[in-house]
């Protein structure tokens, strides 16, 4: 090879780099599905140093989903509020996830306990971190999915219903959130604090292996993070808030394999798409089996097919062995692969000259 296709081949290379980090600078969308039967009111708090996004609390009608973008290099965290009354000024409260504002917005105020937390660090150029965490107690299932990321990229959260099996000590209200035991009693060894403030003195408890046995991959007290904390590079995220509900299951739905955590469609519903202030709305069109769309900008697939569970792993298996399912592949994903396919091509090229 000559010194003339040398440079050829480094400029090549050196775009071929560009394309596949060039994802990963832009950060991330967050596209939030509301699959409950019931209107959710999702929170947004931003971590100290991280920028305010477009915005801080919203209303999410059942079966609609909100997309927001967030920059690399954002930390904070997402919950849903539940049975809230706004007027039309957005004054008001809710009844689990309130953030203490008296308004729609939380402006940098925190949930209430007891909530279910969703966690994200984007990376810079490195790897995001995120987790669904019930450090804080529990109000309503949550999952969290990436697409289009490189890496694991698992699949975590809470799909079981906690506030039916929670313990009468821990119950909150009128029983439509359950309490961790930090939020119940603040006691040191359930808090982690004081005297057990460290990973060797703070020892899970019964009540957050109770958490733990209904939410292996969510955190159940402050140092849960071997099995909690999950990874992924350069991904688009959707929190589905009630992702599976007793009510809305398939009779048609088939047996989850050993250790999986089914996630199940709804009633058909219609589909639209709209927008306003710095969010994107869309509509979300339910299968019985699953769901399909994807928030406008989310970036993610369409999931759709029978009886599709989530493994521990974090992949997905249809319930039909024939090809009843199927998880399309997302388009920067796509992208990525046409793009490795093409320098591949280039170095075998050049190889030959």
């Amino acid at each position: 090879m000559d010194f003339q296709s040398s440079r050829h081949l480094v400029a090549v290379l050196s775009l071929i780099v560009l394309l596949v980090t060039s994802r990963g600078v832009s950060g991330s969308t967050f596209t939030f599905v509301n699959r409950c039967g019931y209107t959710v009111w999702p929170g947004i708090l931003a971590n100290a140093g991280s920028p305010r996004l477009d915005s801080t609390g919203f209303q999410l009608p059942k079966d609609s989903a909100i997309s927001l973008q967030a920059p690399t290099g954002w930390s904070g965290r997402f919950w849903a509020r539940t049975s809230c009354t706004f007027d039309g000024s957005g004054a008001g409260s809710c009844a689990t996830g309130d953030c203490g504002t008296g308004m729609l917005e939380c402006n940098g105020l925190g949930a209430t306990p007891p909530v279910t937390l969703a966690e994200f660090t984007l990376g810079t150029g490195g790897q995001d971190f995120y987790d669904v965490s019930l450090v804080d107690g529990y109000n309503i299932p949550m999952i969290v999915e990436g697409s289009g990321g490189l890496g694991l990229c698992a699949s975590t959260g809470c799909t079981a219903d906690l506030n039916q099996q929670c313990p009468a000590e821990l119950r909150a209200g009128d029983g439509f959130a359950c309490n961790s035991a930090c939020t119940a009693f603040g006691s040191p060894e359930y808090c982690c604090s004081g005297a057990y403030s460290t990973p060797t003195t703070c020892k899970p408890s019964v009540y957050s292996e109770m958490f733990k046995a209904a939410c292996p991959r969510s955190y159940s007290y402050a140092y849960d993070d071997a099995t909690s904390t999950f990874t992924c590079n350069g991904a688009d995220y959707t929190i589905t808030f009630c992702p599976s509900s007793p009510s809305q299951k398939s009779a048609r739905e088939a047996t989850p394999a050993t250790g999986a955590t089914p996630v199940t469609g709804s009633t058909p519903q219609e589909s639209g798409s709209g927008s306003g202030a710095g969010l994107t709305y869309s509509g979300y069109g339910y299968g019985p089996y699953g769901y399909s769309g994807s928030g406008s900008g989310s970036g993610t697939g369409s999931h759709t097919g029978s009886g599709q569970t989530m493994l521990d792993d974090g992949s997905w298996l249809a319930g039909l062995a024939m090809g009843d399912s199927t998880r399309t592949i997302s388009s920067s994903t796509l992208q990525f692969l046409l793009i490795v396919a093409t320098g591949l091509s280039v170095l075998f090229s050049f190889h030959y000259l």
